[in-house]
């Protein structure tokens, strides 16, 4: 006897163990009709196998609707274990902030302790700066006799401002005519000077008149130069109504070429009249483009004076090379 593929189809959707127990049932149930069963028998037992697959039906669907509700309370456990797990982290942050509120509010107790220890000092503070203020009263008493004091100081030295006045004025007039004194002294000093600056002049032109004589040969014999004509002291035209003195100036020959000869003469040589000289001769190169021989002619120069000539490449004569 065959049974329909409804029927096993609803029994393939059967809880496993259900299924197992269904088949060995109907399995009994062929064996035993197979050799006791009428045809009446066979229908009676057709319908009951028939309402047995309904009923299997109906198991079946029962079965799967539980399984769905039962995956349905195992999502339902599962978000209920996720937010137990969130409450066990929201504990777990409420006890740290519960402990981080402990410590803020001994440091709090600690600092109304403190505040307390300030108040008193501020208290202690106050009665100190009332001592003081008391101080501070009899201070200002006291300076208050002693400005009187002062004022009366001040009228003497108001008495003794006027004897000074007086003697001021007394030191005035005697400054008027000492200062008419010293205009007399300025005067006769100018005098002085200016016959000493003449005299200077005398010495510095009788100084460089020797070395027109006497430079010609020097230069001939030390430096192989030929003056042509004669060295003179000259004046330079560098613009209109502008003129550069020379004290020594002239022409001559060297190595067979022209050259320019620039000196200057000095009493007492120092070391700005050489940087004055070699100013000008770099002026005087300006306008007369020659080889330059240059010169100083002196009376006096200390040592490290002639070291510096000579390593400006200037020749230095002395008075008594003459």
């Amino acid at each position: 006897m065959s049974f329909s593929v409804q029927l096993y189809q609803a029994i393939d959707e059967l809880d496993p163990k259900i299924r197992k127990v269904l088949i060995d049932l109907l399995n009994e149930v062929q064996v035993h009709m197979s050799r006791v069963a009428t045809r009446e028998d066979f229908r009676e037992l057709k319908k009951v196998v028939e309402s047995l697959a309904v009923t299997t039906k109906e198991l079946a669907e029962a079965q799967q609707r539980t399984e769905t509700r039962v995956e349905e309370l195992a999502e339902a456990q599962k978000r209920t274990e996720q937010r137990v797990e969130e409450l066990a982290e929201a504990q777990k942050r409420t006890e740290k902030r519960l402990d981080e509120l402990a410590e803020a509010q001994k440091r709090t107790e600690q600092r109304v302790q403190e505040l307390a220890e300030a108040q008193k000092r501020t208290e202690q503070r106050v009665q100190e700066l009332a001592e003081a203020q008391k101080r501070t009263e009899q201070r200002v008493e006291e300076l208050a006799e002693a400005q009187k004091r002062t004022e009366k100081r001040l009228d003497e030295l108001a008495e003794a401002q006027k004897r000074t006045e007086a003697r001021l004025e007394r030191l005035a007039e005697a400054q008027a005519k000492t200062e008419t004194e010293l205009r007399k002294l300025v005067q006769e000093h100018r005098k002085t000077r200016e016959q000493l600056g003449g005299l200077a002049h005398t010495v510095g032109y009788r100084l460089e008149d020797e070395a027109f004589k006497a430079l010609p040969a020097l230069l001939k014999r030390d430096l192989g130069v030929e003056v042509l004509g004669r060295l003179k002291r000259d004046f330079l035209e560098i613009g209109k109504d502008r003129y550069l003195e020379v004290n020594i100036y002239g022409t001559g020959m060297h190595d067979g070429a022209e050259c320019l000869i620039i000196g200057e003469a000095k009493t007492q040589l120092k070391k700005k009249d050489v940087d004055t000289f070699l100013q000008k001769a770099g002026q005087v190169a300006s306008l007369v483009p020659k080889e330059q021989v240059r010169l100083l002619v002196t009376y006096q120069a200390s040592p490290p004076v002639q070291k510096y000539v000579r390593d400006q490449g200037i020749f230095l004569y002395f008075s008594y090379d003459f």
